[in-house]
C-alpha cells in the first residue's frame, strides 16, 4: 500500500537529484538563517555555495545532541519565534533538555511522513488506532496521533499506563491498530492473560506500529504470538520531526528511510569518517527541508547498516538494517563491546525464559555479564522444569554467542518493574 505512490516509488536516481536539489537549498538556508551553522562553516573555511552534491556534504560539520543543548532553548531557531506553532522536548534525564521546534510547514510535513508510515503497514481508514504512546513534550503521542488522523483513521488516544483500562478499551472499541514501544506491548500481553482476557479472542488486533527503543526479531516473535497482529518497526526521534523517519514495509527486511525528506549517511563513530553503505556505523541525518530548525549532518549515535538495493515492494528509499544499538548504550565487558539488544536476542531465543529482564553493572563484577531474568509462567508450571540447568544453559548461550563469561540469576515472573514507556534494561550499581 501507498500513501504517495509517486514520492515512494521514486527510483535511485530520481531521490538522489532531489536530494541534491534539496541539500544546496538547505545548506544555504541554514548558513543563512542559523549563526551557529555560518560560525561553524567559517571556522571550516566554507561557504554555503561549495556544498554542490552528495559528495560535498563531507565536508559539512557535524552537529551534535550537544550543541541542541548549548543553544537552548531558542539558540538554533531558523525563523521568528512567532511563526513556530509547536515546541516538543526530549526525555532525556541530566542537565537542558532537546528542544525542537515546528513551524505549520513542519508539522504538514511529519504528518504526511506518519501518514506513510501507517499506509506501509497496511493501516487504513477503517482502522480504529489505539496510540500508547506518551503524550506532551514527548514526540511519539502527536506524532502517531496526527498521522493517524491524517489517513482518516479512528484514534484512541490512551496515552501511556493505566494498563487495565488500556486492555478494556482496546476490546471494547475493536482497536485494530495497536502503537506503543514493544516492551509495553509486551507488557500489555502478559497483562491482559492475568487479566482474564483470550487476547487472540478477545482482541481485534492486526497490526502493531512499535518503536522508541531497539528490539530483537525474537521481541517481534513474543509479541505477534501473544496479541495476535503483525509488529512493525519504526524509528525516528525528537530531533528529526520525531517517529516517522522510517518503517519496514510488508517485506519486513529493514526499514524505508523517506529520502526526500533525510538524507542519511553511516559513519565511524569514533573517526567520524563516512564509512560506505552496507557497513556497521552511526547513523547520520540531515534534513532536507526542516523550516524551523534545519539540522545538518545530525549524529544519532545509534549504529546500523545502511542498504540502497531496491525492495520487493517496490521501493527504492535507502533502508536501515535494524538498529543494533546506540553507541553511548555500548557496554565493555572484560574488554568485548556488548549491546543490550544481543543480550536480548540470546534471552529470547530459549524456552523457557520470561519476557523481562535486566543488565546490572556493579563494581564488584566488571569481567562478567551479570544478568537478571525472569523465567517464563509456562516453566515453572512445567513438572521437569530445572531451574539450575536453564540457568546454566542461559549462562553457556551468552557466552557462546557474546564471548563473555556470563553471570545469570533466574527470577521468578513478574519480578522485574515493568514499564509504560521505555524499558530500563540497564541497572548501573556504579551510579547509586
Amino acid at each position: 500500500m501507498f500513501w504517495n505512490r509517486k514520492i515512494e516509488t521514486m527510483k535511485p536516481r530520481t531521490i538522489k537529484k532531489l536530494q541534491e536539489e534539496r541539500l544546496r537549498k538547505i545548506v544555504r538556508y541554514a548558513y543563512d538563517n542559523v549563526p551557529m551553522y555560518k560560525k561553524r562553516f567559517k571556522e571550516c573555511g566554507l561557504e554555503a555555495d561549495s556544498i554542490k552534491n552528495l559528495e560535498d556534504l563531507e565536508k559539512v560539520p557535524f552537529t551534535m545532541k550537544d550543541d541542541l543543548r548549548r543553544h537552548y532553548p531558542y539558540g538554533i531557531l531558523a525563523v521568528p519565534l512567532s511563526k513556530i506553532v509547536r515546541i516538543h522536548a526530549s526525555s532525556g534525564t541530566t542537565g537542558k533538555p532537546t528542544v525542537v521546534t515546528y513551524t505549520q510547514h513542519d508539522l504538514d510535513t511529519w504528518s504526511e511522513l506518519m501518514a506513510r508510515i501507517f499506509t506501509v503497514s497496511g493501516t487504513t481508514r477503517n482502522d480504529v488506532v489505539q496510540n500508547a504512546y506518551g503524550y506532551g513534550l514527548f514526540t511519539g503521542g502527536l506524532g502517531f496521533h496526527y498521522g493517524a488522523e491524517r489517513i482518516g483513521a479512528a484514534v484512541v488516544p490512551t496515552s501511556t499506563g493505566n494498563t487495565k483500562k488500556q486492555l478494556m478499551l482496546m476490546k471494547d472499541m475493536k482497536t485494530s491498530v495497536l502503537c506503543c514501544t514493544p516492551s509495553y506491548a509486551l507488557y500489555l500481553g502478559e497483562a491482559a492473560v492475568k487479566e482474564g482476557y483470550e487476547p487472540l479472542k478477545d482482541f481485534n488486533l492486526r497490526i502493531g506500529l512499535f518503536g522508541a527503543e531497539p528490539w530483537s526479531e525474537e521481541m517481534r516473535r513474543r509479541i505477534e504470538d501473544v496479541l495476535g497482529l503483525r509488529a512493525f518497526d519504526v524509528y525516528g526521534m525528537s530531533e528529526l520531526y520525531g517517529p516517522g523517519v522510517s518503517i519496514e514495509c510488508e517485506v519486513q527486511q529493514g526499514m524505508h528511510i523517506w529520502g526526500d525528506e533525510f538524507l542519511v549517511e553511516t559513519i565511524d563513530p569514533k573517526s567520524g569518517e563516512v564509512i560506505e553503505n552496507g557497513k556497521l556505523g552511526e547513523l547520520v541525518f540531515t534534513m532536507l527541508t526542516r523550516e524551523a530548525m534545519p539540522l545538518l549532518r545530525y549524529r544519532t549515535r545509534d549504529l546500523a547498516v545502511i542498504n540502497e538495493e531496491e525492495c520487493e515492494c517496490g521501493r527504492c528509499h535507502p533502508k536501515i538494517m535494524r538498529v543494533s544499538g546506540r553507541s553511548d548504550d555500548m557496554l565493555i565487558i572484560g574488554g568485548v563491546n556488548v549491546f543490550p539488544s544481543q543480550v536480548e536476542h540470546v534471552l529470547m531465543s530459549i524456552e523457557g525464559v520470561g519476557d523481562h529482564y535486566q543488565i546490572i553493572i556493579d563494581r564488584d563484577i566488571l569481567d562478567k555479564l551479570y544478568v537478571k531474568v525472569e523465567t517464563s509462567l509456562e516453566s515453572t508450571k512445567d513438572k521437569h522444569y530445572n531451574e539450575e540447568k536453564l540457568r546454566r544453559r542461559v549462562e553457556e548461550e551468552l557466552q557462546s554467542v557474546l564471548t563473555v563469561k556470563a553471570k545469570v540469576e533466574l527470577l521468578p515472573p513478574e519480578t522485574i518493574p515493568r514499564s509504560v514507556g521505555k524499558a530500563k534494561r540497564v541497572l548501573d550499581l556504579r551510579k547509586s
